[in-house]
């Protein structure tokens, strides 16, 4: 099966507030993957500025959608992306957040041609548990972790789609089929109507990394890596009380590995000692930097495009036009 594109096309010039759309962030993803909101890779109108930039469904309410992105500015660790720009009030519901090369999980998993290597699983599980652990110190639940929140970098992963739980339905709605919401990761007492809470945060982690490790977010325990199936297992009890800390998740996947950071280089975390050289297979690498030109060669085309094609109607999908591929 042929990978998917994950460079962006160069046709189109459809505006979200004072960006240009320049390509979707999830085109390759499989069919059936829930993503909780609309992503775009998009550009400023002089050029100078690159943000993933995400919009509400049509199901969810704009202001619980921008409520969560106002929080999420907050937003501490070094495995997140916060937002830092909003719409303003009145404004078609948007918010942005810096632009850097990743894929979305399904699609490094479609790239790399199955799951991950136990490697890339445990860095993953490390540095996502040590932000989920910052922002439950900052009194802060994510409630959102799912495969499509995760976006891989060439330096480790960053944590997407704060609030996605609590965006697309209030506490007290059952949440088991709303749109957007990965049933897979939803936590059986969010998914009954429930606050969302810490151990709620390490269900979704558990089935994320299961989803990491296997295709699949609840994959029989003889799927999963020895490593990783009691713990997979403890996540995902049902009984939140039986859950491990994230502090426990640490501990168990990180061992004795410790980080090898020069002084002077900001304090180390366990996550860093698993994220060097090697971290990534080479077909997730080559897809990251094949992302990052296609997206520097389309900010340079598109201003020369947008004299060529109307603007796509209000609610409609760009389409991915194909980046040639030249041979060696």
């Amino acid at each position: 099966m042929r990978a998917p594109d994950t460079g962006p096309g160069t046709r189109g010039t459809r505006q979200i507030g004072p960006y240009t759309v320049v390509t979707r962030l999830d085109t390759g993803s499989p069919a059936h993957t829930p993503v909780p909101e609309h992503r775009f890779i998009a550009r400023s109108a002089d050029g100078d500025r690159t943000v993933l930039l995400s919009s509400p469904l049509a199901t969810v309410d704009p202001q619980r959608f921008m409520a969560e992105a106002d929080t999420s500015r907050y937003l501490l660790g070094s495995w997140v992306l916060p937002a830092v720009e909003l719409a303003a009030p009145g404004e078609q519901a948007w918010h942005a957040r810096p632009y850097l090369p990743a894929l979305p999980l399904p699609i490094a998993l479609a790239v790399h041609g199955g799951p991950l290597p136990e490697r890339t699983v445990r860095a993953l599980a490390i540095a996502l548990a040590e932000n989920l652990a910052v922002m439950h110190g900052q009194n802060l639940i994510h409630a959102g972790v799912s495969p499509s929140a995760v976006l891989i970098a060439a330096d480790g992963p960053r944590l997407t789609c704060f609030g996605a739980v609590r965006a697309a339905a209030p506490d007290g709605v059952a949440r088991q089929e709303v749109p957007g919401l990965d049933p897979g990761t939803l936590p059986p007492e969010q998914a009954a109507g429930g606050q969302p809470r810490p151990l709620g945060d390490v269900y979704a982690l558990g089935a994320t990394l299961a989803y990491a490790a296997t295709g699949y977010t609840m994959p029989e325990r003889e799927e999963l890596p020895s490593a990783l199936r009691s713990l997979v297992a403890r996540c995902l009890s049902r009984d939140p009380a039986q859950r491990p800390q994230l502090s426990e998740i640490i501990d168990e996947l990180a061992g004795s590995d410790r980080p090898d950071i020069p002084a002077g280089f900001g304090p180390p975390t366990r996550a860093d000692a698993l994220l060097g050289p090697g971290w990534l297979p080479a077909r997730l690498v080559a897809a990251i930097v094949h992302q990052s030109a296609s997206v520097l060669a389309a900010e340079v085309e598109l201003p020369v495009q947008a004299q060529a094609h109307p603007a796509w109607p209000v609610g409609s999908a760009p389409s991915q036009a194909p980046v040639p591929h030249h041979s060696h």
